[in-house]
């Protein structure tokens, strides 16, 4: 019964492809379909046919159960095995099938990528987009993944998860919600580092909750992640080169054109690139209370590939003057780990302060991971 349905549905679907569109939804030419070409089944089963059909359709397949699913934070799809998914810190294997071949799972990322301008091929096999829901999509095709495409999901909150809420997970103590909270109404400047996945940008939400309401805020990330509650929000996205090769929007770019939208804060999603130097010189510049992120693996690391980061800018800066400007822009880092159990944790809170060689990091709070 389950094959016939499947064979049902693939049947149709091709049906479905040679139908003028007539300005009908996907949806509603779907329901048509089915309702005129299998009417002799029950409504219940009608309702399973016309369901995987959109899947094959309209989304990404096999995944759109598992993006149904709010307990899953990560989806992970590596070629045609069954997909692995992410729950409470803990990777798994997914109940669901895999996709019946290669053509099928680059046929769902087609049509998830082609209403937002992005594309990915043989010729520009790597690729980073923002879902309607939040969100984020990287795909790898070969020849870079040597067996088969490469999907990767990660999943966030409508609204992130409040310091309350991360007192109560584990994630920091009172003691340190109390701490970055005057932090942030003293508006120190606050940096939060961490290795992948280790909820950076979750914590960066939390701490911007401190913030001041009247606040103008603009936050710059290269895929759209932070969902801030503040009412006065501005969201400023980064953009890949056109098919031609035009027409990128670098986050360094964005960060220059921010300092002339009369800001508040400014909150870089992640630091990777030169676009370090220009984070340090808005944090000098009268921007207060600026945050941003930075994969490290402790707070000391943070000051080091900071420098490393602003180097990459290439302006002939010496190294001295760069650490000059850390020392002048950074006053805490937020260090965060995920733990051996799945759980995340902020371990330390280190105040930047000046040494006989550059900065250095005083902890002001730490904790076992």
């Amino acid at each position: 019964m389950e094959q016939a349905l499947e064979d049902l549905a693939e049947s149709l679907r091709g049906r479905l492809v040679n139908e003028p569109a007539s300005g009908r939804s996907i949806q509603d030419r779907v329901h048509a379909l089915v309702d005129r070409d299998a009417a002799m089944l029950n409504p219940r089963t009608r309702a399973d046919v016309v369901a995987r059909i959109l899947r094959r359709a309209a989304g990404l397949g096999p995944l759109d159960e598992l993006l149904a699913d709010p307990t899953i934070d990560e989806i992970l799809v590596n070629g045609l095995e069954i997909p692995w998914i992410e729950r409470g810190g803990k990777v798994e294997r997914a109940k669901c099938a895999p996709f019946e071949s290669d053509d099928a799972l680059r046929a769902a990322v087609e049509r998830v990528l082609a209403p937002l301008g992005r594309r990915v091929d043989e010729s520009e096999p790597l690729c980073d987009a923002r879902l309607p829901d939040g969100s984020r999509l990287n795909v790898v095709l070969p020849p870079l993944a040597l067996d088969g495409p490469l999907v990767t999901i990660r999943r966030f909150r409508p609204s992130g998860l409040g310091p309350a809420e991360l007192v109560e997970q584990g994630t920091w103590t009172d003691e340190m919600n109390a701490l970055l909270a005057e932090a942030m109404q003293q508006r120190r400047c606050i940096v939060v580092s961490g290795g992948t996945g280790s909820g950076k940008t979750t914590t960066l939400g939390a701490l911007m909750t401190f913030a001041d309401p009247d606040d103008r805020i603009v936050t710059i990330e290269d895929t759209a992640e932070l969902r801030l509650s503040q009412p006065h929000v501005v969201r400023l996205e980064a953009r890949p080169p056109n098919v031609e090769g035009r027409g990128e929007i670098t986050i360094r770019r964005l960060v220059r054109n921010a300092l002339r939208m009369r800001p508040d804060r400014i909150v870089v999603g992640e630091v990777r690139g030169g676009e370090a130097l220009d984070m340090l010189s808005a944090m000098t510049t009268g921007h207060d209370g600026s945050l941003s992120t930075v994969h490290a693996g402790s707070p000391a690391e943070a000051l080091r590939r900071l420098e490393t980061l602003a180097l990459m800018a290439d302006v002939g800066l010496p190294h001295a003057a760069i650490r000059d400007q850390i020392a002048d822009a950074i006053d805490l880092i937020v260090h965060q780990a995920r733990c051996p159990d799945g759980s995340r944790k902020v371990t330390a809170i280190s105040e930047v302060v000046r040494g006989v060689a550059g900065p250095v990091t005083r902890d002001l709070v730490r904790s076992g991971s």
